[in-house]
């Protein structure tokens, strides 16, 4: 009798265990989608995708992943910044864009330069023309 209630008491201590990690992965694996990266999970993830995207080699890949994750962190302090006009914050994001663009130029070859600019001049025009888009959209309710 004693062996089985230790065995019980075994089984249900990990289950409670059990249950406990599971709780705590599903309340990081909500924390990650509703945006919560820290500045090197994203920097990690960046430096990642463009290391398959560009071929890069290990030594470049340290470099751009340190690129990112000042320009990362940079970039939150800005957003953060409340006290900062809307003109002087967009300003300062596109002067770390440019610093990035500069960055990246040391690191890469003239033609991973290229790739990665032809790549982001892609996603800048598919940003315009999403935001074009929602101007029109709005406008539209505007008038109706």
């Amino acid at each position: 009798m004693n062996k089985i209630m230790m065995l019980t008491g075994a089984f249900l201590l990990c289950l409670l265990a059990f249950n406990a990690h599971s709780t705590a992965q599903v309340k990081d694996t909500s924390a990650l989608k509703q945006g919560r990266w820290s500045a090197a999970g994203r920097a990690d993830k960046m430096s990642d995708k463009l290391y398959r995207e560009l071929g890069l080699s290990h030594a470049q890949e340290k470099q751009i992943y340190t690129i990112n994750e000042d320009i990362i962190r940079r970039r939150d302090a800005i957003k953060a910044n409340k006290s900062l006009a809307a003109k002087d914050r967009m300003q300062q994001l596109k002067s770390l864009n440019e610093e990035r663009s500069q960055r990246f130029k040391t690191v890469l070859t003239p033609n991973q330069f290229k790739k990665w600019n032809d790549w982001e001049m892609k996603k800048r025009e598919q940003l315009e023309a999403k935001m074009d888009k929602k101007q029109e959209r709005k406008l539209a309710r505007k008038t109706t």
